[in-house]
């Protein structure tokens, strides 16, 4: 399991750093004004969409199923199932595209309703929207496939597919002179890499032998057990993007800036997410239906804790940061070109207000597990509900006094909250079974964490007019080195003191 979270974790990394790439080229071409503002919408309104749909939701129901009828019934029964799901994801896809496609204009009014106040804001979200939105159709698909490969434990397709994203917005971004505007360049990237993304899946699942055509659905058991667990998983992730939605809703009626500000912090903070808890949940979920499936509960509770421990010791020193130094991350990935000391402010300030929930979004990954890999997705449904009221009635009272910032604070309150509920049921329901030695690993990741804000402190504040000297992307990199040698230095000292392996298996 560790080796497999690791290939899925380096390929992540490799997404996440080509995807600085391109936004760093966003942030010179864009800043952080309308046109950033636009692009903006209409890249997070197919990826709301391919959130609720794909991803998560169809991935906890549709891998325990597909491993199930394969290794019950066999290949041709779980090629026809594969079948069956891609049959209805195309009808429903090309239904959804040409709804939008045909009333851009109403589904922009309706879903970023301050751009109606600017009519040019109003013209480039209905231009990027149509160039972007395609890429739904394709990235489900995407999902599909990487939900077949991950069931047969091939994740590396799957994981690389999203670094090609990177690359074509790049690509384009680079010929932007080519285009309308930048924003134009992105939106074309965006379409282009759904295609190139598509492609992978097909060739990997095709080499695999594990590529099956569409087939006509018949209603049986099998597609009926699939709808149970996917309805309330689609529910459950619905109420996460609609509180994601009423972030883009109302930041369309803040000054301009407010979007971009979203979407640059966004950015630094989805690495981690990316990363730590994504990979974790990739290989958890596989890991535990394998070894609940054969009766071995004791293996899939150490599974688990070993998936928390991992994620959750990778995670806090990355909230420490966004916390100590936000400013630094910010204008040392972004600060250059048309992205300027007011933009770096009001993004640094939406990044430390999501890290306050950084480690509860990357422990939700490993929690949710213990109901998904058991086929219960209605607890789950149950508890990312209550926790997302919290968040749209903090957010509608945040965001007028705080504006982009109270937004991603309340998101944050809302994944606490979403952890707590499920870390809690799970123990209650005797779905986990944390340990002594699951303690003391995040004792010990605390210890580290606290030796590493003191670093960055130090660090800052008196290395001197050499430091003060470099330019911000080599400030960053000296504060980010200064920081791992700590965090990874007290982090061995302590586990030798409390003679406790670091090897995780």
């Amino acid at each position: 399991m560790i080796r497999a979270f690791v290939s899925v974790s380096l390929w992540t990394l490799l997404s996440r750093v080509t995807g600085f790439v391109r936004d760093i080229l966003l942030a010179r071409l864009l800043g952080a004004g309308l046109m950033m503002d636009a692009f903006a919408v209409a890249f997070r309104l197919p990826n709301h969409f391919r959130a609720i749909f794909g991803e998560g939701a169809f991935s906890s129901a549709f891998v325990p199923a597909y491993t199930r009828i394969r290794t019950q019934a066999g290949d041709l029964a779980s090629r026809r199932f594969q079948g069956e799901i891609l049959t209805l994801m195309l009808i429903a896809q090309g239904l959804l595209l040409a709804l939008v496609l045909l009333f851009t204009p109403g589904f922009i009014r309706l879903l970023a309703p301050g751009f109606a106040a600017s009519g040019q804001a109003m013209g480039l979200a209905v231009e990027l929207t149509r160039i972007t939105f395609p890429y739904l159709a394709l990235v489900s698909l995407v999902v599909l496939w990487t939900g077949v490969l991950n069931a047969e434990k091939r994740f590396v397709a799957g994981a690389a597919a999203p670094v090609l994203l990177n690359l074509a917005m790049i690509s384009t971004l680079l010929l932007a002179g080519f285009f309308a505007s930048g924003a134009h360049a992105a939106a074309w990237g965006v379409l282009l890499a759904g295609v190139l993304e598509a492609g992978l899946l097909i060739i990997a699942a095709m080499r695999a032998g594990l590529l099956a055509p569409p087939v006509w659905p018949r209603w049986n058991g099998e597609l009926a057990r699939f709808f149970r667990a996917f309805g309330p998983a689609v529910i459950g992730s619905a109420g996460v993007q609609i509180a994601m939605l009423a972030d883009t809703i109302l930041v369309t009626f803040l000054p301009a800036g407010g979007a971009s500000s979203l979407y640059y912090a966004d950015r630094v903070y989805q690495l981690p997410i990316g990363v730590i808890g994504v990979a974790a949940g990739t290989v958890l979920l596989p890991e535990m239906a394998k070894r609940l499936a054969a009766g071995d509960e004791t293996g899939a509770h150490k599974a688990q804790n070993q998936s928390l421990a991992i994620s959750l010791m990778l995670a806090i020193p990355f909230t420490a940061a966004f916390l100590v130094i936000p400013q630094e991350i910010i204008r040392g990935f972004f600060g250059y070109g048309a992205f300027g000391e007011d933009a770096v402010r009001a993004s640094a300030a939406v990044l430390a207000a999501y890290a306050c929930g950084l480690p509860a979004v990357v422990a939700i990954r490993s929690l949710v597990a213990s109901f998904h890999a058991r086929g219960d997705t209605r607890t789950p449904l149950y508890a990312s509900l209550t926790a997302i009221a919290l968040n749209l009635g903090l957010k509608l009272l945040l965001w007028r006094d705080y504006g982009a910032a109270g937004l991603a604070f309340a998101t944050a309150l809302g994944a606490i909250a979403n952890a707590l509920i499920l870390g809690a049921l799970a123990i209650r329901q005797k779905k986990a079974g944390p340990d002594a030695e699951l303690a003391l690993q995040l004792a010990i990741a605390v210890i580290g964490t606290i030796w590493l804000i003191a670093t960055l402190l130090l660090v800052r504040e008196f290395a001197g007019s050499a430091f003060a000297a470099l330019p911000a992307f080599a400030k960053l990199a000296v504060l980010t080195a200064a920081g791992i040698a700590a965090y990874g230095g007290i982090l061995l000292f302590c586990a030798r003191l409390a003679k406790l392996s670091l090897r995780f298996r």
